[in-house]
Formats: structure tokens, C-alpha cells, sequence
């Protein structure tokens, strides 16, 4: 069968053969419909991401959209050594499989899923978000970030923030449900009085100077606990983080991702999410290209439209 390839750590992958799948006891086999790029995947696949290390050759891809023998859509989650998502055949854990809603289209499924699992999880599972709070979405103009408003507000958030470097995307979220949006540089200045204001939730996809700007807001805005989950760390890996931002403020600090939800949480929430998906018109930027062009798109940014693999 054709599938994307990788035989070494940090390899670009290529279009290639390899072995057909076969199906041991609690797996199935999913002929793959699409499957996204993500910065997840591509940690995954060079062996440098947390939640484990790569064996080679491997095809890469975490997850997917496709069909099973019997011929169900389902979304998938590849999580088993080697068998990745970019290839027309996979195996897949039996409890890593979430059936399709009738009305949504497989490859918008395989677009939104990574990035709507990030919010969706981290509100859900981690935040708890209660109807009515305040949202902060810090890191908003993004691919995820940006789907993170609409699932915010479908989750019953009552005021949306949103932050960002290009104040010409922040504009666009006002149209597309943010209530109030705020440049990474005016953080310092204008944040304190919207933290006393009150916030509760806080969702960071970037970490660096801008998610320490929010914590050192929190500690001016009184005892009022804010929930701040952190999920993606584009601004960078380390902050120096006093340790009176926790002693001197209402201030809980989480994260969100692999390890910090259980595998069965984490399907039940993309489950969810993508039941709300079709209700609710959750939608991101992306481009559809044959898997044969992995080579070409594979190092290409795809922050602002998402790369989607079909077969």
C-alpha cells in the first residue's frame, strides 16, 4: 500500500510502499479517508514530543478520518507505534475509534478534530467552564485558537478575550464571537484591568512573555481564582515563573494535553466535540492535498490553514 514514510529522527517523510497492516486481537483496520498535519504529529514523529519516543520507520500522522471493513465513518486516534494515520490503511486500537456523525463531511472531521480536541478538553476536562464565566484565549489568531472561541461559546462562556500578534486577525474575531481582542503588547498595560474585572478561565497556546503577563495580571486582580490552562507553547518552552504569582493570588495553573487527561477522556471529548461540530458550524482554514505531496507540505507552516491529507 502507499503511505507517507519516515526512517530516521528528523527525516522529512516521503511518499512510498510499505507493508500492508494486520490486524491484531483489539485492533481494527481503517482505510483512511484524510488526515491532518499538526505540530503534535510532527513532535511524534521526530521522536522529540513528551508523551513518547519514535521507533523507525514509522508513517507518521496521530489522527485521521476514514472507514472501517464494514464500512462505518469513523474518526481514529493512532496512537500505536508505527502505524500513523498518512497511509491508506492503518490499524487502530478498538477503543480509539469514534463513529462519525451522518453529517459531517470526513474530511472537515480530520481538519477541526486536533485543534478542537485542544479546547474542547481543556475547558471540559480541565477548566470545568461554568455557563456565563469569562474566557481569555491567549495565542486566538491561530488555527486552534481561533476555533477555541466558537467552542467557548458554545459551552456557554459569557465574555470571550482574545489575544494575539496581528491586530488585523484580531478585527476578524470580533466578527467571528470574541468580545474583546488585545495585541500581545498591550497585555501589560490594558490585561490588569480586565483580570479585576474578572476572568476565570484562561486558555494559552503560547506560553513566554505573554502567558507571564497574564499571570503577573492575575496577581493585581485580587483573590479571584483564575483557572489557567496551558496547552501549547509557541512563544517558547521556559518562563521565569515567581513563585509569588502562586503564593499571592487566586491563581491555578494546569495544563492540557497528552498524560494530563486519561486516554478515555480525551476520545470521550473529541466525541463531543465533534457531535457539536455540525450544530454549532465549527470550521478552521485548510487546504485538501493528495497524500502523495507529503514531501512538499510537510515542513510548510500551516498555523494560519491546516494541511489535510486525503487518499
Amino acid at each position: 500500500m502507499k503511505a507517507a514514510i519516515i526512517d530516521r529522527a528528523g527525516a522529512t517523510p516521503y511518499y512510498g510502499d510499505f507493508p500492508e497492516p494486520q490486524a491484531a486481537a483489539g485492533q481494527q483496520r481503517v482505510t483512511v479517508k484524510a488526515a491532518a498535519i499538526s505540530q503534535l504529529a510532527k513532535s511524534r514523529a521526530a521522536g522529540t514530543h513528551y508523551s513518547g519516543a519514535a521507533g523507525y520507520p514509522l508513517i507518521p500522522g496521530i489522527d485521521g478520518t476514514g472507514y472501517l471493513d464494514n464500512g462505518d465513518a469513523v474518526y481514529f486516534l493512532a496512537f500505536d507505534p508505527g502505524w500513523g494515520s498518512m497511509a491508506q490503511r492503518t490499524l487502530v486500537r478498538s477503543e480509539c475509534l469514534i463513529a462519525l456523525p451522518p453529517t459531517l463531511d470526513p474530511v472537515v472531521a480530520a481538519a477541526i478534530a486536533n485543534p478542537g480536541m485542544s479546547s474542547w478538553t481543556a475547558l471540559t476536562r480541565r477548566a470545568a467552564l461554568r455557563p456565563g464565566e469569562t474566557v481569555l484565549i491567549n495565542g486566538a489568531t491561530g488555527t486552534s485558537g481561533r476555533l477555541a472561541i466558537r467552542i467557548a461559546r458554545s459551552l456557554g462562556a459569557g465574555k470571550i478575550i482574545a489575544t494575539g500578534r496581528n491586530s488585523e486577525t484580531l478585527q476578524q474575531l470580533q466578527q467571528e464571537g470574541a468580545d474583546i481582542t488585545l495585541t500581545l503588547a498591550a497585555l501589560a498595560t490594558d490585561l490588569p484591568a480586565l483580570m479585576a474585572e474578572g476572568i476565570d478561565v484562561v486558555l494559552d497556546y503560547l506560553w513566554g512573555e505573554s502567558a507571564l503577563a497574564i499571570m503577573t495580571a492575575a496577581v493585581s486582580g485580587g483573590d479571584k481564582v483564575v483557572r489557567f490552562v496551558q496547552i501549547g507553547s509557541l512563544s517558547g518552552q521556559e518562563i521565569p515563573l515567581h513563585s509569588k504569582l502562586l503564593r499571592a493570588s487566586g491563581l491555578t495553573l494546569m495544563g492540557s494535553g497528552l498524560g494530563s487527561v486519561a486516554d478515555s477522556e480525551l476520545i470521550a471529548s473529541i466525541g463531543e466535540m465533534l457531535q457539536a461540530a455540525g450544530p454549532h458550524h465549527f470550521s478552521v482554514p485548510f487546504r485538501a492535498r493528495p497524500l502523495s505531496e507529503v514531501a512538499q507540505a510537510w515542513d510548510e507552516d500551516d498555523s494560519r490553514c491546516r494541511t489535510v491529507f486525503t487518499l
